[in-house]
């Protein structure tokens, strides 16, 4: 396993993060593997020396934190050697304030997640996405609140405009606030928009980027083909958001990286994973696994480095998207 720094903070990462989304309930999602089916994954990635696990609140409605917790405990080190995230935001239920980012739903949302994840602090917490009907200094002051009382050691973001993040930055630098460290944003070879203004704002602010989706939910290790709308994995054949996210000029973009791969002699989503950990602001990208393989195949990409041109032959074919996955 290789590690570095999440973002300029002082904390040392797994360069690949597990995404424990995939461990949940099949009431939530037809493609969750359920507890006993998530054991060898949380045991394996462990052995490998995978030490940074992403969750959140609404991954199977807490049942994700659940199991998250209690995996950690059974094979995991010391409470102490693991760095723990997990996401505030999306709705819990029907009740109308058990969403967002108010102060009322983030005090009550971290108990929640402590208690589902069997931890008195969390490592990382990250607001799930911008919440645009509560003022950012209600909801900046609440999580400052929640570090000082020592449940939340840092603060994270994910999917946003770049003017929100930094409208949100500089309200923390003015006040003295705990500040955000990190940013979980939609990247890969297929979606590129966030070069546009987030990365280049987290490179000049110093924070780590932890991408979700690095290999497109499995579009970049080829789970569809042209044509195919239903895909080669439950997940492709029921994951509607998914199916949403990429069109069919990508697979201009999957044909090289298919190419770079044969001529390395490796799979192409180890090429595709090693293209964003080449990236310099890429803390550790989070990957999901269903199949041993796949968590397999994302730490063999730890050893691959790409060339210049190998970099430049698998970005030429990219095309522009709309923003996806900001909501």
């Amino acid at each position: 396993m290789d590690y570095g720094k999440l973002g300029s903070t002082g904390v040392t990462v797994s360069r690949i993060c597990l995404g424990m989304m995939t461990y949940g309930s099949k009431s939530w999602r037809q493609w969750v593997l359920e507890e006993d089916d998530a054991r060898p994954f949380v045991k394996a990635a462990i052995e490998a020396g995978i030490n940074f696990f992403d969750t959140a609140d609404v991954y199977s409605l807490g049942v994700s934190e659940e199991i998250t917790g209690k995996l950690l405990k059974e094979y995991g080190p010391a409470r102490d050697e693991l760095v723990i995230a997990t996401k505030v935001f999306n709705p819990m239920s029907k009740d109308p304030n058990d969403k967002g980012l108010s102060r009322k739903h983030i005090m009550q949302s971290v108990d929640r997640s402590l208690k589902r994840l069997g931890t008195d602090y969390i490592d990382l917490y990250q607001i799930h996405r911008f919440d645009p009907y509560t003022p950012i200094e209600e909801t900046l002051t609440a999580l400052d609140d929640v570090v000082r009382a020592g449940k939340v050691l840092y603060l994270g973001g994910s999917s946003m405009y770049a003017w929100q993040f930094l409208k949100m930055l500089e309200f923390q630098k003015q006040n003295g606030l705990a500040h955000f460290v990190t940013m979980q944003n939609h990247y890969n070879l297929v979606y590129r928009e966030e070069e546009r203004e987030m990365i280049p704002l987290c490179e000049s602010e110093g924070i780590g980027l932890v991408p979700w989706s690095p290999l497109a939910r499995g579009f970049l290790a080829g789970n569809r083909k042209p044509g195919d709308e239903n895909g080669s994995t439950l997940r492709a054949q029921t994951d509607d958001f998914g199916r949403s996210l990429y069109n069919d000029a990508d697979y201009t973009v999957v044909e090289r990286v298919n190419e770079v791969a044969n001529e390395r002699g490796v799979k192409p989503a180890q090429i595709a994973l090693a293209w964003v950990l080449s990236k310099k602001a890429v803390s550790s990208p989070i990957i999901g696994a269903s199949k041993q393989y796949q968590l397999d195949d994302a730490i063999g990409s730890l050893p691959i480095k790409l060339s210049e041109e190998e970099i430049k032959r698998l970005e030429e074919p990219y095309t522009p998207h709309p923003v996806l996955g900001h909501n």
